[in-house]
């Protein structure tokens, strides 16, 4: 097998110009030296997907860690830091996170909050690059879409864990009239967090109350499970005095998610309150700021229970 090489020495690649596109064919074994090309390349699509499973190394290059795509645009550096708002703030590209510029085969980044770094552009095949960190020989590989084409929904569910942590209560806003009644039926606000392993609070506070008078009433763990169907996670919240509560969990829009009750065939529907947006801060409303780790989310061999 031949080794990588800097910048895309692979096959013939479509790069994205501005407003046209602009076909520069790249022949096996030949390194682009110019850093122009290399600007090409990192502009060649709209949305860079870092996938954070597949990173290598031990260290970190940690806009990179809390990033869910990039963009490389005409000298500023995008991101989309959270997943609420994804394909919509910034046009679909994130917010301004800082500028960067191109050498041979590098490109140098002087982020706003985390200062310069130099990274190594690799190819790996036609719409993934790998950007080494050669000080930590740390490797992120990023898979290029163009905004027509990427999958939001993939991302939504591959990241939910993120997206639920991403607003500071949410509030129930619906509950079918087909179930059976089950103690579950009193809990009106959920919240969760990332520590300690999934820590979520629950709250039996009548609808409508203001986020900073809610009591909360419970606390406990809750875990996500991924499942053989893609589209389907689960969810279990672990209540003392009622066992492990199990759902089946959808996105219906970034603001609201369904919790399917399996016991109880019962639906509810809730609504995000109090929006965390990860911007330049190491801290969000008080909160530490959420960095991707791979996912170890453990799989629940279960079909589907929800009629659709």
């Amino acid at each position: 097998m031949k080794s990588k090489k800097l910048l895309f020495g692979l096959f013939g690649i479509t790069l994205l110009a501005t407003s046209c596109y602009t076909e520069v064919f790249i022949e096996d074994d030949f390194i682009v030296e110019s850093a122009f090309n290399t600007d090409q390349v990192l502009q060649s699509y709209d949305l860079w997907y870092v996938d954070i499973n597949a990173t290598e190394g031990n260290g970190e290059v940690p806009f990179l860690q809390r990033a869910f795509t990039v963009s490389f645009d005409n000298g500023v550096l995008l991101a989309n830091n959270n997943i609420v708002g994804i394909g919509k703030t910034g046009g679909g590209l994130g917010i301004d996170v800082g500028s960067y510029a191109t050498l041979s085969g590098v490109v140098e980044i002087d982020h706003d909050i985390d200062g310069l770094w130099a990274l190594e552009v690799y190819a790996v095949n036609n719409n993934t690059i790998e950007l080494r960190d050669s000080r930590s020989r740390t490797s992120y590989f990023l898979n290029g879409y163009r905004r027509s084409n990427f999958d939001y929904d993939r991302v939504f569910y591959e990241n939910i864990t993120y997206f639920i942590q991403e607003y500071d209560a949410w509030e129930k806003t619906f509950t079918s009239e087909v179930g059976a009644i089950n103690e579950f039926d009193d809990e009106n606000y959920l919240q969760f967090f990332s520590d300690n392993g999934g820590v979520f609070r629950s709250s039996i506070d009548r609808t409508g109350t203001p986020l900073s008078n809610l009591q909360w009433d419970y606390e406990g763990k809750y875990e996500v499970f991924d499942t053989n169907d893609e589209t389907l996670k689960t969810l279990t919240l672990d209540y003392d005095f009622m066992g492990n509560d199990y759902f089946e969990l959808y996105v219906i829009d970034d603001g609201t998610i369904e919790l399917y009750h399996v016991a109880s065939e019962t639906i509810y529907e809730f609504g995000g309150r109090g929006f965390v947006q990860y911007l330049k801060t190491k801290e969000a409303n008080g909160k530490v700021d959420k960095k991707r780790v791979k996912s170890s989310n453990k799989k629940m061999n279960v079909t589907r229970q929800r009629k659709m």
